[in-house]
């Protein structure tokens, strides 16, 4: 170590032993002052800044009419994540190695002699804490999309998404015909706190299809595709079984039926009188069905039966 270095790394020593516990005729008073955080890449949220990238905290001290100007200034750090340190600069550099909510506190003590009135000299110290509240967050790199390529109709299909940053604070996706980015408005966003997010559809028509996925968080968005190609099903649903079977019956029926008929009125038009022996059996068998009336029935009945009597008996009328 440099000669030149070990005035000030004594002092520094020095300093850090009185913070504890301050020496008798130390008369300790408040300092003012604020902390200021500062990054290269600034965000348009407050207090949010980059983990992974080096921040600039310094102490600002009030001090307008330089009456700290022969004093002592020691700064004990804590940035909130378990590390610590101490330092005789008021500026100092810290790269946050991960993402969360941190809150960084500083200890100021100052310092200087000053001349007492029995010719003598005391030590007078000021102190001062200060804090200031961090939130750390980390853009989203991408986004790796695990799942089938290819799928028949109605099976259920679950794709995952890992997201490679912070957690986003939504999810947005939708399905199209083609990998094209979605629009404002386009989806319906999904809150997500963890680093995965399963998806789950069911298609039921055939055809090549794209999911168009965006994650964002409070400081960056990013896009995904992925392509799945859909097959008709070699099993339908039981749902659509029933119905369509019964369609089918109905038409099968109704063929037979016409079928039947015309075959019939075929026989009609070639053998318009039919034999004695079937127009008998016809008219006997069927005829309620094919005369008009049940009198034009019984009167064909009596002309084939001669021995039944008359439909209507006579009657005999006597003059007094």
């Amino acid at each position: 170590m440099a000669p030149a270095l070990w005035p000030c790394v004594s002092r520094i020593l020095w300093l850090a032993c009185l913070l504890p516990l301050a020496p008798a005729g130390v008369a300790a008073e408040l300092l003012v002052g604020n902390l200021v955080v500062t990054q290269n890449s600034s965000l348009p949220w407050p207090s949010s800044y980059l983990a992974k990238t080096v921040l600039k905290i310094s102490f600002l001290l009030h001090d307008p009419s330089n009456f700290f100007k022969t004093a002592s200034f020691l700064y004990s750090w804590d940035f909130g994540d378990g590390t610590q340190m101490v330092t005789g600069d008021a500026m100092v550099y810290y790269n946050y190695p991960i993402i969360g909510n941190f809150t960084v506190k500083l200890k100021v003590v100052a310092e200087w002699e000053q001349a007492t009135l029995d010719a003598g000299k005391s030590i007078t110290q000021k102190t001062g804490d200060f804090s200031a509240s961090l939130k750390l967050h980390e853009t989203l790199q991408g986004i790796q999309v695990s799942g089938p390529t290819q799928i028949e109709s109605f099976q259920k299909m679950t794709v995952t998404l890992n997201f490679l940053g912070s957690p986003p604070l939504t999810v947005c996706w939708r399905l199209k015909h083609e990998c094209l980015p979605l629009e404002e408005g386009e989806c319906h966003p999904v809150p997500v706190a963890n680093t995965a997010y399963n998806l789950t559809h069911v298609f039921r028509d055939p055809g090549d299809y794209c999911f168009s996925i965006r994650a964002e968080n409070v400081i960056s968005k990013t896009h995904q595709y992925h392509r799945i190609q859909v097959w008709p099903s070699s099993m339908q649903p039981a749902v659509f079984a029933f119905p369509c079977a019964t369609i089918i019956t109905m038409i099968l029926a109704l063929i037979m039926y016409v079928s039947l008929r015309n075959a019939h009125q075929k026989d009609v038009a070639e053998n318009p009188e039919p034999p004695t022996g079937v127009k008998c059996c016809c008219q006997m068998c069927c005829g309620p069905f094919l005369l008009e009336t049940p009198s034009e029935y019984l009167e064909v009945v009596r002309e084939h039966h001669r021995l039944l009597p008359p439909l209507y008996k006579s009657v005999k009328t006597y003059t007094v």
